[in-house]
């Protein structure tokens, strides 16, 4: 997004006379409806909270993925009970109360409402005001707006749709309650549910005119991240595939990947590309990239004192670094350590080694205090140079790395200044069947941001080219062109291991069956387009709609077997492919009766 966007607040008073009657005075934060937005100005300053929303709290900003998706999806491995919308997220069981559900809902509305009010006052100012050398500018605000009115619609249809698209329909069920115009009266603001068909052909409008309005538009300086007519094509594109209108989504994601001027960016700046490295920031792969700013100055981030500029995923995603006395069992987290990377996820990268053993640190001084630097017992020795090997030789997916830290071979800054191996979390320490690794993308690793002011200080990718590629392979699979499919499917491989993208390479895969990294798991296994897209994608938020559009839920709990936070193996229940309508929405919208998704 823009460098710093906050969310603009105007007060308007609007006097009659000059007496301070209560009945004179209208609400002073309200826009005037009579002249307002009456400059370029105030159009633009519409446009922020539709960014800014996208750092909600309830969205991007903390809850959505940390709490709500990746416990749902099993990403992460929940060491926290005490919250029961939590725990329904990660037994995909969920009630129409659900926390998580009720906020998704209504924050991605507010910024419906948001981009509503930029496209309408961009018309009322070119309508009372504009002069036509505004038209340009109004143009280019209005395709910003365009386009994350329809991000706020694919996310909200995406969990709370009742089914997607498919060759054999699925129009006709019921999709979310479409505004395509501010909602201005409390009649206005109750809907009933549309169709899925009308709500995704909403979605499809929007983005081509988002891509019309912004044609060969190019933003430089702090404006570096705002949408681009690339973006538009790229979530067109993906649009495209979720609705298996395959051939127009190859065609539109092709021209991303011919003409957009983005390509994948080394293995080397890959690799670093998720930890808060400055220099990485709207790279040669970023397409739409929301940018964060630490800069809490010690308040807590998204509920501190710049909430619009931040976010703190981080805190539960956060690493675990050795105790201060060598061991495990007084080992800290780099924040709140809710969560740690899932052991199953270890696996699933290719990692075949079994978990680890503590042996006698045969270099220990015993004349000297026991610390991090002089801990008494050391993983396995033996284990140690089979880990190392299996990174150097790439028998494991070399994204793993990327995407985790492996206790004892990799190291974190706790304290700010000094470097310490990464740990097995403490309510695991002396368990000899756990891997016990952290998180590593969108994870802190420069500080312990418990002691900073708890806020990220790296941007999260929305859409790279690396999802379009996939995406386009999706694309050419689904039209039979298996050729193209490979591919596409080999480029983003080729990346990971660190060999040229345009050229044929020995780890390509050589058909669309072919056997994965992943280990022991029946579904992706052997099959490389859906183990590319969780491996190449993993923890960036989007692998739950690919669970649920490809209704492979009841595998995926299979597979991961259980969750800290839930009693019992996992199961799956088919009604939560959909998100439930809100328990809150029924109370206050009486046009929602009768509307509930099947099963709840």
């Amino acid at each position: 997004m823009l460098k710093k966007i906050n969310v603009i607040i105007i007060g308007v008073a609007l006097l009659s006379a000059c007496k301070k009657d209560p009945g004179l005075v209208v609400p002073t934060d309200s826009y005037s409806t009579t002249n307002y937005p009456s400059s370029l100005n105030e159009v633009s300053s519409t446009l922020a909270p539709c960014y800014s929303n996208l750092r909600d709290a309830n969205l991007f900003g903390f809850h959505l993925w940390p709490k709500a998706l990746s416990n749902a999806t099993h990403t992460a491995n929940s060491a926290y009970d005490g919250d029961a919308s939590w725990n329904e997220m990660a037994a995909t069981n969920l009630s129409t109360n659900n926390t998580y559900v009720q906020e998704a809902w209504t924050s991605f509305y507010v910024g419906i409402k948001n981009c509503n009010v930029t496209l309408l006052g961009a018309d009322f100012y070119m309508k009372h005001t504009g002069k036509p050398q505004d038209q340009a500018t109004i143009d280019l605000i209005k395709g910003q707006a365009y386009f994350l009115r329809a991000y706020y619609y694919f996310n909200l249809e995406c969990l709370f749709g009742e089914s997607y698209l498919t060759a054999s329909g699925g129009g006709d069920k019921k999709g979310i309650p479409v505004f395509s115009e501010l909602a201005t009266t409390l009649e206005t603001t109750q809907k009933t549910r549309n169709t899925v068909k009308e709500v995704w052909d909403l979605i499809i409008s929007d983005l081509k005119t988002s891509a019309q309005l912004l044609k060969g538009k190019t933003w430089t300086g702090n404006d570096k991240g705002r949408i681009s007519e690339w973006a538009a094509k790229s979530l067109l594109g993906k649009a495209y595939v979720f609705m298996q209108n395959w051939n127009e989504a190859k065609t539109v994601l092709k021209d991303v990947i011919d003409n957009s001027g983005k390509s994948l960016m080394p293995y080397a700046k890959y690799r670093d590309a998720f930890i808060g490295i400055e220099a990485n920031e709207f790279n040669e792969e970023s397409i739409f990239e929301l940018n964060i700013d630490q800069d809490s100055k010690g308040n807590y981030g998204v509920y501190g004192n710049t909430p619009n500029a931040t976010a703190i995923n981080g805190l539960i995603w956060c690493p675990w670094a050795l105790g201060n006395d060598g061991t495990e069992k007084s080992s800290n987290p780099l924040g709140y350590g809710n969560e740690i990377f899932h052991d199953k996820n270890v696996s699933r990268f290719g990692f075949d080694l079994g978990a680890y053993t503590l042996v006698d640190n045969p270099a220990f001084n015993a004349g000297k205090d026991k610390s991090y630097t002089n801990p008494e017992k050391i993983m396995d020795p033996v284990y140690k140079q089979k880990s190392l090997q299996a990174r150097a030789s790439q028998t494991c997916d070399p994204r793993l790395f990327v995407n985790a830290l492996q206790p004892w071979l990799d190291s974190v800054m706790y304290d700010g200044k000094n470097w310490y191996p990464v740990s097995m979390p403490a309510f695991w320490a002396g368990q000899t069947n756990r891997y016990g690794w952290s998180f590593r993308k969108y994870a802190p690793i420069f500080n312990n941001i418990n002691n900073t002011g708890p806020a990220d200080a790296w941007n999260y990718y929305l859409i790279r080219l690396a999802d379009v590629y996939l995406l386009y392979a999706e694309a050419a699979r689904g039209l039979n062109d298996n050729t193209t499919a490979l591919e596409y499917l080999n480029k983003t491989k080729r990346r990971a291991y660190g060999y040229p993208v345009n050229a044929p390479s020995p780890v390509d895969y050589l058909s669309l069956t072919a056997t994965t990294a992943a280990i022991n798991d029946p579904v992706l296994g052997n099959n490389p387009l859906y183990y590319e897209r969780f491996a190449e994608l993993f923890n960036e938020g989007g692998w739950w709609f690919d669970v649920c559009r490809w209704r492979i839920g009841a595998s995926e709990a299979a597979y991961y077997e259980t969750a800290m936070n839930v009693s019992g193996n996992l199961t799956w229940k088919d009604k939560t492919y959909s998100w439930p309508v809100p328990l809150n929405e029924f109370n206050t919208n009486p046009k929602m009766a009768g509307q509930q998704n099947p099963g709840y």
